[in-house]
């Protein structure tokens, strides 16, 4: 068996989605509250249980290979009435053939890994459902009888606690900061029971009665049983503090934890004049990094799901971090899940139109048409199912049990809400996108002309003149009065504005103290981005610096589901009719890496998977800044003070854009003027350039 065992060449495959899906299953069910499985309330699809997979081979002779399966398996020759076979290792017949295998699996997907010289698993074959559907297969990083899709796990290291004091008689750990793992006991004897209180601040740890994660165990004997002397609990948890409350006759030599996590690389940086924009920015890709586990999660203690409106936004800052692409195309698939659609993704109606935008964006920063075009079919059929939802004036309304959550904010969603068609119409324009890939010409003209219809008839009936923006929503064919910021953020966002509309937004919604405020970091997010849209970077550093550091000034680690300056002392905590109802470590968060990478270092792809790129830096105020920004394999240097700018793209082409109020300088490369104080130099990949200017105050 020596010519089997490590075949780089060899990977495992499953029908396409299935290992998503089926992991998605998992997680899921994960979030317990006080020891209680606290499941999602959507629909979980599930993996086929049984798959077949073929591919067709040429060999100048007969070839020996060797069959690993996730369930049972069965083995045909050119169709299903010649040669078969359910053997581990078997000889393939010189010349040209196909091989179909038909794998079952109630318990896991379905998944094969074959291992032979020039027969091997892959992506080049194809799976089906025996829905007439043969696709390409899927398949990652498995690559061995032992490394199988069932197995996958994610990595730990072990963690010390910071500080170990009394409370009560009882040890309080103290851990340093928000982190995510197994708590575990070294040298556990005794004879009793221990109760552990976790919490995400000090005063939930502290709190048995309120805190929402707890654990106990039974210890009877004289040493429980572990791997070199240390008992490892089965659940993971969200904590920084931990209060441990035994029996008297129970005794260990110390506690400490395995911190679970994904390996990522920190391929996006941002350093700053400005010491305290550099611990946002720090903490915020330490927020993220805690919520990128199998999927983009919202929080690693509440609600620990796989949400579409928190991963939009996870999406958009793990291209100025990480870049992890495996992380985000999991998501992606889980999210979407099977057919048939019967009700919204995650029952939320936004939340089905943040699919469709989140798959374009992935698109655009990578460029991976591949995976477009294997998920356009779910694509098509999700939209044909919001298309259904629309109103006798063609705008997507609720139906009865649809949650239209656009925020947490002080507002009725009912009728045709103008976030929502605004929504649909970026939507429509992302399956424009993918209908050209796909090569369907006629839908991707549809898509498009219904997109241009619903912005038209959007803001025709929900654009204000006097109030300089769109009103909320209309109920019964009447718009009503109400004024938000949401609508006019989007609008803005995605270009439907002309240019004098964009600046009676800037100034008359979102420079509006009389407009109701933003209050969550996930619409801030927005709020921000579309102020630095507006040129208003200096007013969102100073929001960045108040309302982020505000959070770290009450003693934050990582960046919270919600943050009320108003509020005082424990009441901070509190959510959801619950004590310590709040996540404190929440993806939404961790805008600023998102608004720091592309509207102050002003990185963005011009054209798909960063064939060419757009730079266009921008101080706020700032003294001077330095950072990077990962543009797929490689990557955009920027540094920027005053006088100075200094690029670098490693692979990408563009245009670099920036204001002087004098005639700047470059060591190579031709700067053309565009009109005011505006100035443009054509960048080459590879080249550092560097201009001298006058920025403009």
């Amino acid at each position: 068996m020596e010519q089997f065992t490590n075949n780089p060449s060899a990977a495992w495959i499953w029908y396409p989605g299935d290992f998503e899906i089926r992991l998605h299953e998992k997680v899921s069910v994960k979030r317990k509250s006080r020891g209680v499985m606290y499941p999602v309330f959507w629909r979980l699809d599930r993996h086929y249980s049984n798959v077949s997979f073929r591919y067709t081979y040429d060999l100048p002779q007969e070839e020996q290979i060797r069959i690993t399966a996730e369930g049972t398996f069965s083995l045909f020759l050119d169709g299903m009435e010649n040669y078969r076979s359910n053997a581990p290792v078997i000889t393939l017949p010189a010349g040209r053939h196909q091989i179909t295998v038909c794998v079952f699996s109630d318990a896991e997907a379905p998944a094969l890994l074959i291992e032979g010289e020039h027969v091997r698993t892959g992506p080049d074959w194809e799976a089906s459902s025996y829905q007439n559907d043969w696709l390409p297969a899927g398949s990652w990083t498995f690559d061995s009888p032992e490394n199988r899709p069932s197995q996958f796990r994610l990595a730990v290291i072990p963690q010390e606690p910071a500080s170990i004091e009394l409370r009560d008689g009882f040890p309080l750990l103290d851990f340093g900061r928000e982190t995510f793992g197994y708590l575990r006991f070294h040298n556990l004897a005794g004879a009793g029971s221990v109760r552990i209180y976790y919490g995400e601040s000090i005063v939930e740890a502290l709190s048995p009665g309120g805190c929402y994660s707890l654990d106990e165990l039974f210890v009877n004997g004289t040493e429980v049983d572990g791997e070199d002397g240390i008992f490892t609990l089965d659940d993971a948890k969200a904590f920084r503090y931990v209060w441990i409350h035994a029996d008297p006759g129970v005794s260990w030599s110390q506690v400490s934890m395995l911190y679970e996590y994904v390996p990522l690389d920190y391929r996006g940086s941002f350093e700053c004049s400005n010491p305290k924009l550099n611990e946002i920015y720090e903490m915020g890709l330490y927020t993220l990094h805690l919520n990128t586990r199998e999927f983009f999660l919202d929080g690693i203690k509440r609600d620990h799901w796989v949400w579409s409106g928190d991963a939009y936004q996870a999406f958009l800052m793990n291209y100025y971090s990480f870049f992890d692409l495996d992380v985000t195309r999991r998501t992606l698939v889980a999210l979407r899940g099977k057919d048939p659609f019967i009700k919204h993704v995650n029952t939320i109606l936004d939340y089905s139109l943040y699919w469709f935008i989140s798959l374009y964006d992935y698109y655009l920063y990578t460029g991976d048409a591949g995976f477009v075009r294997q998920y356009y079919d779910r694509a098509v059929s999700l939209m044909e199912f919001c298309l259904e939802q629309r109103n006798t004036e063609g705008f997507l309304e609720g139906r009865p049990g649809d949650w239209v959550f656009v925020d947490w904010a002080d507002f009725k969603n009912t009728g045709a809400v103008s976030t929502i068609q605004l929504l649909l119409a970026r939507s429509l324009d992302a399956m424009g996108a993918f209908a050209g890939l796909a090569g369907d010409i006629p839908a991707s003209a549809s898509y498009r002309k219904l997109a241009e219809e619903l912005k038209a008839r959007t803001m025709q009936l929900f654009w204000d003149e006097e109030k300089g923006g769109l009103l909320h929503h209309r109920v019964d064919g009447v718009t009503q009065p109400e004024l938000t910021k949401h609508a006019s953020m989007f609008a803005m966002t995605y270009g439907y504005l002309t240019p004098e509309q964009r600046e009676r937004v800037i100034q008359s919604v979102l420079l509006n103290p009389e407009v109701p405020q933003i209050r969550t970091p996930y619409m801030m997010f927005h709020e921000m981005a579309v102020l630095c849209e507006g040129g208003q970077h200096e007013q969102v550093r100073q929001r960045i610096l108040s309302y982020w550091g505000g959070m770290i000034a009450l003693g934050a680690t990582a960046f919270w589901e919600e943050y009320d300056p108003s509020l005082a002392d424990d009441a901070h905590y509190s959510m959801y009719g619950m004590p310590f109802g709040k996540s404190l470590c929440h993806a939404w968060g961790a805008g600023p890496v998102y608004l720091l990478g592309k509207y102050f270092l002003g990185v963005t792809p011009a054209s798909p998977g960063y064939g060419t790129c757009r730079i266009e830096p921008n101080l706020g105020g700032l003294e001077h800044m330095k950072g990077t920004v990962p543009t797929g394999t490689g990557q955009v240097n920027v540094e920027v003070d005053s006088s100075n700018i200094r690029v670098e793209s490693t692979n990408a082409s563009g245009v670099l854009a920036f204001d002087s109020s004098e005639q700047p300088v470059c060591n190579f490369g031709n700067i053309l003027p565009i009109g005011g104080d505006r100035y443009e130099v054509v960048i080459e990949a590879g080249k550092s350039y560097s201009i001298s200017y006058k920025a403009v105050i």
